[in-house]
């Protein structure tokens, strides 16, 4: 039940990154993240308040518990990590074609694998080795790609950006196997979001305001919107999964970073990107590694 449930998690991401790519075109980076943590927020205030103040949603997914001072200090630390990866992230895709930013994200799980082979005592099988090596591959492949469009990998800071993006998310994703071993989905989900946003209230209003004319405008975009519905749908789909007991963080991440059929598909159609064969030998591996990390959890 896990797996599928990351499959759904890694097309509702695929949904996100387009959307903020559309949202970040041309646009300033600052206010569009700081809008995507108020909206996310604003979408559990109302969990909150039922779970608080009424009984509608006891003994339900949906409910809220009441969380220690430790509890909240945890959930915070999960904040600025995630935070980290998406103000690195959202510059790289920015500056970036979609058809390069997703499958650098993709080989975020290689790192998380060394984490969980680590910290967690995961174990691969044989099936689920030859997926995370085929992912691998594919990066260095993608390197190739890039070449072709003016872009190398050791020279261009957005490059960094998107790596740097890459090892917070991953160190995210270990912090998460962490924290689901004892803390609910909902109070992760919820207060992660409300300090995410309170964060980004301080640097919108301290870092990008003062500057706002010496930078990019900002456009307001409905897509800003929907980056936020497409986000926490997936993220609570994932947290759900790393609820099962038999879960393994390492496979949960590579499957969804599968997100990257989704992205790949919109660069070709709605960005009209450059270079698609070769690109879509590199998707081709990733599309296989995750075949085979499915087949190695059966």
């Amino acid at each position: 039940m896990w797996v599928v449930l990351a499959f759904a998690s890694a097309f509702l991401l695929g949904c996100y990154d387009i959307n903020k790519k559309i949202s970040l075109t041309g646009n300033a980076v600052i206010p569009v993240l700081f809008f995507n943590t108020l909206f996310s927020s604003l979408l559990f205030i109302p969990f909150i308040g039922l779970s608080f103040y009424t009984s509608v949603l006891d003994e339900t997914l949906f409910f809220v518990p009441k969380a220690s001072l430790q509890e909240h200090l945890a959930v915070m630390v999960k904040a600025i990590i995630v935070l980290l990866s998406w103000l690195f992230g959202y510059f790289g895709i920015k500056h970036l074609p979609i058809t390069i930013t997703g499958p650098i994200k993709a080989t975020q799980p290689v790192l998380t694998l060394i984490g969980a082979l680590l910290i967690f005592g995961e174990r691969l099988n044989l099936l689920q080795w030859i997926g995370v090596l085929l992912a691998i591959a594919s990066f260095y492949l993608l390197s190739s790609s890039g070449r072709k469009e003016g872009i190398h990998f050791s020279h261009n800071k957005w490059i960094f950006f998107t790596i740097m993006s890459v090892i917070f998310g991953a160190l995210s994703g270990l912090y998460d196997k962490h924290l689901m071993k004892s803390m609910d989905v909902m109070t992760v989900q919820v207060w992660f979001n409300v300090y995410q946003c309170i964060i980004m209230t301080f640097i919108l209003l301290l870092l990008w305001y003062p500057r706002r004319k010496a930078s990019t405008p900002f456009v307001w975009k409905w897509n800003i919107l929907l980056i936020s519905v497409f986000l926490v749908a997936a993220d609570w789909i994932y947290f759900y999964a790393l609820s099962f007991p038999d879960s393994m963080i390492a496979i949960i991440a590579m499957i969804r970073r599968s997100n990257v059929l989704v992205t790949f598909t919109a660069g070709a159609f709605f960005f009209h990107e450059k270079n698609l064969k070769s690109k879509a030998v590199d998707l081709l591996l990733v599309l296989i590694g995750m075949i085979f990390l499915y087949l190695g959890t059966k």
